[in-house]
């Protein structure tokens, strides 16, 4: 494919995933294959094929390709976290209430998922813990689910990969049951419990 306007691939001398990597670099945000096919004149299989190569090079290294559905973006390694922040200055990850986790964890393996099917699963109402995680950045809308009212699908964002120090979302933990879902906050994203699970009129901070 080579789209008008942009450039001939690799006429800079650079191998696609070179260049792939350093516009990804420079991204101010996840990008889609297709924009990224578009902007070196390369196929999305081959654009596929290089980002492979990344994410194999960058397994030992200190960045990490992290890929959300079709977005894909360059990020830091999780071990290193702990050193970015003393680096910069700022405090550690901030922890997730019981609540939040259970919620989190419903979304990311459920995915595309409606508030009131996580209200059905957890069996209390999520409104405020949905809240808390749009607000974090954790969980994002979607798209709209067909039927009655068109209810917002919700799904897990680039955030949540990088708090739970994941590339994708194939690495999370297989559930082979569907009530494990209620425990995953804790035993599956490794997070630990801050409070006990009731229905939460008023969150408290960090719920």
């Amino acid at each position: 494919m080579n789209t008008d306007g942009a450039p001939q691939a690799l006429t800079a001398g650079l191998a696609l995933p070179a260049l792939l990597e350093a516009l990804l670099f420079v991204a101010d945000g996840p990008q889609s294959i297709p924009r990224l096919a578009s902007v070196t004149g390369a196929s999305n299989t081959a654009v596929q094929a290089a980002l492979l190569e990344l994410q194999a090079h960058y397994a030992t290294r200190g960045l990490r390709l992290q890929r959300t559905r079709d977005q894909v973006q360059l990020t830091t390694a999780p071990a290193a976290t702990p050193y970015l922040e003393l680096l910069l200055g700022v405090g550690g990850r901030q922890r997730l209430s019981q609540a939040a986790l259970e919620t989190l964890a419903i979304v990311a393996y459920r995915q595309p998922v409606t508030r009131p099917q996580v209200d059905e699963i957890r069996g209390v109402n999520s409104d405020s813990v949905f809240q808390n995680l749009l607000g974090k950045g954790l969980v994002d809308e979607v798209g709209r689910a067909d039927g009655p009212g068109r209810p917002v699908l919700y799904g897990t964002t680039p955030a949540f990969l990088q708090h739970f120090g994941l590339n994708e979302l194939g690495e999370m933990p297989d559930l082979l049951t569907e009530p494990v879902i209620a425990e995953a906050g804790q035993m599956a994203l490794a997070e630990p419990s801050e409070d006990t699970l009731q229905t939460e009129p008023n969150p408290q901070p960090g719920s």
